[in-house]
């Protein structure tokens, strides 16, 4: 048993005739009750929950505080490679996509760890295309080995692996993984990944079980918003999270609700998701998750982030750089996507504590 299993019995609901016929009554029901099912969630993602906003805004604030206090965890992204083997339409690393690819030597990484920590960040995501020959187990651990110097979490963000590998990987030094389904309908996934490893659909919806099977500390999920209707695409991000908070009880789950951001080639997002329906989604899958982690990246505007502070987000990055040493090196290198908020580590502090928000920059610590 694995959510695929979950999703084929959840996808053969009626999703569209269900929040169609929500009512506002239901939703003030709803706000009455401390655990939700999976039917209440659902009814927070509907068009008449999207007229409650307010009234969700500030059960969300109050559930927040209650399980997480008023802190925001604070990390950046690290690109060390670009090089990809998949053909994603949405994605400027795409294999079709012409431009000059990097992969970072160990001395240029540890210049791009130094100019981090300098920031105060503790916390640090590696990232890469998607390339076992570029990116391989190997060079991964041996940037962990480079990073474990600077910072006292390393996460990773790289192409799916067994758990045997993730595992060889966690007592090299990594605590945490993100992996994003990008898209859960299965129906249309191949649309969008045309070449590659990452056609295959449910070894990659089954990868966060396999980080947490091999005993990572923390697994974050998500849906790139924008490929399909973002109603339901919330929904089985929320559902996925679900289950393995229930199936895995040790690992530390959070979620994150990126947004399509305009990248290298052309693409059109099939479904619009404006401020509204992303604030929306935020709110209706804290209420859904109290215990989750919500994750909150630089691709949203300054003004929308500081927004959302007090609605539910618990980490956050900043002053994030989405290309390939792109800390360090003079020259621009090729961003995986356009980031919308560039203020700086500092900036953000700043902005936190202006608002009452204690920012953490250390958590955790490697052993």
């Amino acid at each position: 048993m694995s959510f695929y299993n979950v999703y084929q019995q959840l996808k053969t609901h009626d999703l569209e005739n269900f929040l169609d016929s929500v009512t506002a009554q239901d939703v003030i029901s709803i706000l009455q009750k401390d655990v939700l099912n999976k039917e209440d969630f659902l009814q927070l993602l509907s068009p008449a929950a999207g007229e409650c906003l307010e009234l969700l805004a500030q059960k969300a604030h109050r559930v927040t505080v209650q399980h997480f206090g008023k802190t925001i965890q604070l990390f950046n992204p690290i690109y060390i490679s670009d090089f990809c083997v998949n053909h994603c339409t949405y994605c400027s690393f795409s294999v079709t996509n012409q431009f000059k690819r990097q992969k970072l030597s160990m001395k240029e990484i540890e210049r791009e760890a130094k100019k981090l920590a300098e920031t105060g960040i503790k916390h640090v995501l590696i990232l890469t295309g998607e390339s076992k020959q570029h990116s391989s187990v190997v060079y991964i651990k041996e940037t962990v080995e480079v990073l474990k110097k600077f910072f006292d979490s390393i996460s990773i963000e790289i192409n799916p692996l067994d758990t045997a590998e993730y595992q060889q990987l966690k007592e090299a030094g990594v605590d945490g993984l993100t992996v994003y389904q990008e898209v859960y309908n299965e129906e249309i996934y191949k649309n969008f990944h045309v070449k590659g490893p990452k056609r295959h659909y449910r070894y990659r919806l089954e990868t966060p079980e396999r980080g947490c099977e091999a005993g990572l500390r923390s697994v974050n999920i998500g849906a790139l918003l924008g490929l399909d209707n973002w109603r339901k695409e919330v929904f089985f991000t929320g559902m996925h999270a679900d289950y393995l908070q229930r199936t895995y009880i040790g690992t530390d789950i959070s979620v994150s609700l990126p947004r399509i951001r305009p990248h290298l080639g052309s693409f059109t997002p099939r479904s619009e998701v404006d401020d509204r329906a992303f604030v929306q989604s935020l709110l209706a899958l804290r209420l859904f998750l109290p215990r989750a982690g919500i994750t909150l990246s630089t691709r949203e505007p300054a003004p929308l982030r500081d927004h959302l502070i007090s609605l539910g987000v618990t980490k956050m990055s900043a002053g994030s750089k989405t290309e390939v040493g792109g800390y360090t090196f003079e020259a621009e290198g090729t961003n995986q996507f356009e980031i919308s908020d560039e203020r700086s580590v500092e900036e953000i502090t700043k902005v936190l504590y202006k608002n009452g928000y204690q920012p953490v920059f250390k958590d955790w610590v490697l052993t």
